[in-house]
């Protein structure tokens, strides 16, 4: 378990604060994240990765000449915010564009999406990757949907390595695409990982048992097996990745492939060492050639016992990138010559840092309320202080079920969705009664709350609040007092806008299930002329009603599905989470009558 922290809130930033004291040589902090010490190379592809914490030395650990030229750090198993991403992206912009990489979760494609959308509006050229290397979290015709674990190391680094030959954008995407599609990961783990401040594992294996076939978020695997041998830990790792190779790659025996025998946290150097002595004897027998192994840990899971195998298949350009020399915090290789000098950074970067440190600013002042807020009518700065107190109710009720959520999303995902809420809730009343208190409107008010909930939580339920709240802001505006209708058609906005960003739809098991049949009921009621307590009362018991029901449901979306039929009998965390919310706001508006 996880031994040392202070307030367990704010863990993933002291351990960043202490991870750049700790390497200054390679890396500087920036807001949201990292990026190389020295300066990105006039006119060259800056590659960005970035993730939750608790895996390192991804993703921080791998900024440095010759790998990434900066990291977005999110909090513990939850991505990074679109804000954070883009001041990181900002900082590490040499001229060249910028591309994102990441592993294929939701939260993540989200928040990096819309950093790319910001990104470009700046001008940036940017694009995306997110590496889905995990074969247990879908099958071969649905590869799209697979995971990223520790396959992101080789993706990568041979799109950095090709960034720091110097070629443009599109080649080192293409670069990039290559090595995810020959890339293939699978693992076993014998307990699960402990979260900062948590007195239990998020799943638990039984003795003699270990879990086959997960990810790095801490969920249980998609099946049980009995505690192996090391050599049989080798066999099952080999075997099942030798079962599914690339389209171009028919048959193992002559073939070359970058091997990493990953540990996920608890596993020691030396029980890895027993474990490769064997993968390295089945793939020789396979007549399958290593190149640079890599055995330690590359992508972690907080304290979890397990290991992965990754196998990247290379072709003579993909070999070339794998053992080009690289300098970062926790991976090296060869040898590079000396970094450019570090006053040469303000010739190089001054726009981008120029740029940064004005985000950086905005940031800083917005979460403490000290900006500008736009001007707004006296009726409106009243609904603010309605909307200040439905924000103080949904902190409230998610802090006081965080627990609760947390146990509904452990069934079949990661369970941090507690912990994720509370962080974004806290945060988004927070920003709220900042900008209440310097007199913003209603409108201000819930937008401000929507940038901090998205920056504070991460993951997808940060991006889809974010979302939700900046729909509502939208809609009430500054100048007038909100009516019913008026909040209604906020509520509609926001549940269009959820499914257009996460792609999700009624019965899918997720918040969709709730909030599409809350917004339909309030805009029914409001639309019949009741008054907008009464209105949001009938439409907050529907609300209850749909996220009981999310417990007949089988996940289609999100790291539950491959834990499909665990989670039949239990509603969805965030479905719940949302239809708990909606009775606390009617509680508020109540008050505020």
């Amino acid at each position: 378990m996880t031994r040392l922290f202070n307030d367990p809130a704010a863990f993933a930033d002291e351990a960043l604060e202490g991870f750049t004291a700790a390497h200054r040589r390679w890396v500087r902090p920036v807001t949201g994240g990292v990026v190389r010490a020295t300066a990105t190379p006039a006119g060259q592809v800056a590659v960005v990765i970035g993730g939750g914490s608790g895996h390192y030395p991804a993703f921080s650990g791998l900024v440095g000449r010759g790998l990434a030229h900066g990291a977005a750090v999110g909090n513990v198993f939850a991505s990074p915010s679109a804000r954070q991403i883009h001041s990181v992206a900002t900082a590490a912009h040499g001229g060249g564009g910028v591309l994102l990489m990441y592993g294929n979760y939701a939260g993540d494609v989200l928040h990096f999406g819309q950093a790319a959308e910001r990104l470009a509006a700046d001008g940036i050229e940017t694009r995306t990757f997110a590496v889905a290397d995990d074969i247990s979290s879908a099958g071969p015709d649905e590869s799209a949907k697979r995971r990223g674990i520790a396959g992101d190391l080789p993706v990568f680094k041979a799109a950095a390595a090709a960034a720091e030959q110097g070629l443009p954008l599109e080649e080192v995407l293409r670069v990039a695409e290559r090595a995810g599609v020959r890339t293939r990961s699978f693992g076993i783990a014998f307990s699960g990982c402990t979260l900062p401040g948590a007195d239990h594992p998020l799943f638990t294996v039984p003795e003699a048992r270990m879990a086959v076939g997960l990810g790095i978020h801490g969920e249980p695997g998609i099946g049980e097996e009995a505690l192996p041998t090391a050599d049989e830990a080798a066999l099952l790792l080999v075997e099942t990745l030798l079962k599914e190779l690339p389209d171009d790659v028919a048959d193992p025996a002559g073939r070359r492939a970058a091997v990493i025998l990953n540990g996920l946290g608890s596993v020691k150097y030396e029980e890895l060492f027993v474990v490769y002595r064997k993968v390295a004897a089945l793939l020789g027998d396979a007549g399958v050639e290593i190149v640079d192994p890599e055995v330690g840990e590359l992508v972690t899971s907080f304290d979890m016992a397990g290991i992965s195998l990754t196998l990247t298949w290379l072709d003579d350009r993909l070999e070339e990138l794998w053992r080009a020399p690289a300098d970062t915090p926790a991976y090296r290789k060869g040898a590079l010559g000396d970094p450019e000098p570090d006053q040469d950074r303000a010739a190089a970067t001054a726009g981008q840092d120029t740029a940064a440190a004005q985000d950086t600013a905005v940031s800083d002042a917005a979460a403490s309320g000290t900006t500008a807020v736009p001007v707004a009518s006296d009726a409106s700065r009243r609904a603010a202080g309605t909307v200040l107190a439905a924000l103080d109710a949904v902190a409230r009720v998610v802090d006081a079920h965080a627990g609760e959520l947390g146990r509904i999303d452990a069934v079949a995902g990661d369970g941090d969705h507690g912990i994720g809420m509370r962080r974004g809730s806290s945060a988004a009343h927070r920003a709220a009664h900042d900008a209440h208190r310097v007199g913003a409107g209603a409108g201000t008010v819930l937008t401000r709350a929507a940038d901090d909930w998205a920056d504070k939580a991460g993951g997808t339920s940060g991006a889809l609040w974010g979302t939700i709240l900046r729909s509502l802001g939208t809609a009430l505006g500054d100048r007038d007092a909100p009516d019913a209708a008026r909040v209604a058609e906020g509520v509609t906005e926001a549940s269009a806008a959820v499914r257009r960003l996460g792609g999700a739809e009624v019965g899918d098991k997720t918040m969709v299930d709730v909030l599409v049949p809350f917004a339909d009921a309030l805009a029914t009621a409001t639309a019949e002329g009741l008054p907008l307590a009464e209105a949001w009362d009938r439409a907050a018991t529907t609300a209850t009603a749909a996220a009981a029901g999310t417990a007949d449901l089988l996940p289609r979306r999100g790291r539950a599905r491959p834990h499909a039929e665990k989670s039949l009998g239990t509603p969805d965390a965030g479905a719940h989470s949302l239809a708990l919310i909606t009775r606390a706001v009617h509680g508020a508006l109540l008050d505020h009558h």
